[in-house]
């Protein structure tokens, strides 16, 4: 219009997509992983097996439409499983390695009707379950969002910010080493993964090697990298989106349609006749299936709000939430890069 044309800055972009990353990595304790025990790894795996099936049906699609197969990738796991951060941080390379010009669009539009259809079918598939198989719920009032925190709030003050601002670029710098000597092995990883390896390392490394002083103030130290990861992924996701090119989607409205809806089938039908019957078909089991929707289609918060709007209406499920944040809040996203990886070649 004009003649005028306008463009963007967004040469930061990629550095706080890095920031975040590395800020979820050195937040995350692997001693977690024994609060869920058996049924939170039983639940890994089925949330990672099906990440193969959406891989599997998106490429197959994909081809039978005419596309590139691989751009199939970006309405499987990367958009659904990942969320709009893992499909922008893997949308360039489909771009500028796969020549898939419209990926950042394609993965987009999934992930916007991921969201929606999980937050539709989470509650109803659990009554479904409850009714059907006439189970007995807790109806206790004791609800929780999570596990409990009981410690005292914490102040958040600049030399804890400093700590989390050295710390946190500490581990991005490790981060892009692991991803040099990566690359010479000739496989691809994204830096963004390495950086949430390093995070994870320097996490759980760190009680053995830092001083008594670092570990007393770590408390404040994890409150300034929530701070700073909730900044960078805030101006990442802003600008990412400034960048969209919605008209790239034009003359592939009928494959988005069509792949979505076979996704959300599966999600269904792997719900109610696998999950369901794996996690123990019980209570817990149905409110499991409930956020299960929310796993493979939409985010970790859309699995717990499904989660939290059943337990409001049949009471409490104390184990669904320890397993579910730590399977969709994290484990997930470390196999999935994995698998998203793989399948990229």
């Amino acid at each position: 219009m004009f003649g005028r044309k306008v463009t963007f800055e967004l040469g930061a972009r990629d550095f706080l997509l890095l920031l975040f990353f590395a800020s979820i990595g050195l937040k995350s304790d692997i001693r977690t992983l024994v609060q869920g025990g058996k049924p939170l790894v039983l639940l890994l795996v089925l949330a990672s097996a099906f990440m193969l099936f959406q891989n599997a049906t998106g490429i197959g699609l994909a081809a039978m439409f005419g596309l590139d197969p691989k751009a199939g990738l970006m309405v499987g796991s990367i958009s659904l499983t990942g969320g709009v951060g893992t499909t922008v941080a893997w949308a360039p390379v489909f771009i500028h390695d796969l020549g898939i010009a419209n990926a950042m669009e394609l993965g987009i539009a999934s992930n916007t009707i991921g969201l929606i259809a999980a937050c539709v079918i989470g509650g109803p598939m659990a009554a479904l379950l409850i009714r059907r198989h006439r189970i007995a719920t807790s109806n206790s009032p004791a609800l929780d969002i999570g596990a409990a925190h009981e410690e005292a709030e914490l102040r958040l003050d600049y030399f804890c910010v400093l700590w989390a601002i050295f710390i946190l670029n500490v581990a991005v710098m490790l981060g892009m080493g692991i991803a040099s000597l990566i690359a010479l092995t000739g496989f691809k990883l994204p830096a963004f993964v390495s950086c949430l390896m390093s995070g994870i390392a320097i996490r759980n490394f760190m009680p053995l090697a830092a001083g008594t002083a670092l570990l007393r103030i770590w408390p404040g130290v994890g409150a300034g990298l929530s701070l700073l990861s909730d900044i960078s992924l805030g101006l990442f996701l802003t600008m990412a989106l400034m960048g969209l090119q919605l008209w790239e989607l034009n003359g592939v409205f009928a494959f988005i349609v069509t792949v979505l809806t076979v996704q959300i089938a599966l999600t269904i039908l792997f719900t109610i006749f696998i999950v369901f019957p794996a996690m123990g078909r019980d209570y817990e089991a149905a409110v499991i299936s409930a956020s299960f929707g929310g796993i493979p289609l939409g985010s970790t918060a859309t699995a717990i709000a499904n989660m939290a709007a059943v337990t409001q209406q049949y009471g409490a499920a104390h184990k669904a939430f320890v397993i579910v944040p730590l399977v969709c809040g994290f484990f997930i996203d470390l196999v999935n890069a994995f698998v998203i990886a793989t399948f990229v070649g």
